[in-house]
């Protein structure tokens, strides 16, 4: 691996199984000698996090507007890759990172209809012009993706504001980020969410193998 280390996202709808996947690829990594860094979007350091809670549970009289809802999330993520990310590759580590701006372009821009173009700089600049070196975007239908989301025990019970979304929203993203795959084929890799998570993690592994090559 080079001096710099390399940097890889976890993309896709809700239930796609993204974070076991990324769970999954840490430990293989791990087991080779890498260090490895994992952590998560929005969120990933203590102030992120509080714009994170904001972002996902915010309900009440007051709305959260997409513009709001975009501008919260370049801050978080300005936070994060200032904090966590670029220190990490810059010694060498990989960093594996649950949702980047992908999700940005996909929510935000697909499904909320905010410009994609204004929204690509603004990733850019809140990453510290810093691209993933791979993303994987897990596809998975709609339904049984919150098929799966429903089966979570560790956010049974909780509100989720994008969850909450109806499943035109849904259908948006997932949409939005085929949409990104086929425009940075290079660096986009699509993986077929379908299967148990063994079969799923084969074939992350296949995808991240050719990134140490």
């Amino acid at each position: 691996m080079s001096e710099q280390g390399k940097f890889i996202t976890f993309e896709g709808p809700e239930g796609a199984g993204k974070s076991t996947q990324l769970r999954l690829l840490a430990e293989a990594l791990r087991s080779r000698g890498m260090e490895v860094v994992t952590t998560r979007e929005p969120g990933g350091t203590p102030l992120a996090e509080k714009l994170r809670e904001i972002l996902k549970t915010h309900r009440g009289s007051e709305v959260l507007h997409p513009e709001t809802e975009l501008l919260l999330m370049e801050s978080a993520r300005s936070q994060h890759a200032r904090e966590v990310i670029l220190p990490a590759l810059e010694r060498g580590a990989v960093v594996l990172c649950d949702r980047f701006y992908d999700s940005t372009t996909a929510y935000q821009g697909a499904a909320r209809s905010i410009d994609t173009r204004m929204i690509g700089a603004l990733n850019l600049f809140a990453a510290g012009y810093r691209k993933p070196d791979l993303t994987l975007v897990f596809d998975l239908d709609i339904e049984s993706g919150f098929r799966r989301a429903g089966l979570r025990q560790e956010t049974a019970g909780q509100y989720d504001r994008f969850e909450a979304e109806n499943r035109s929203f849904h259908q948006r993203v997932r949409e939005g980020f085929l949409e990104i795959a086929r425009k940075e084929p290079e660096r986009v890799k699509v993986i077929n969410a379908e299967g148990t998570p063994e079969e799923v993690a084969g074939r992350v592994r296949k995808a991240a193998d050719e990134l140490f090559i």
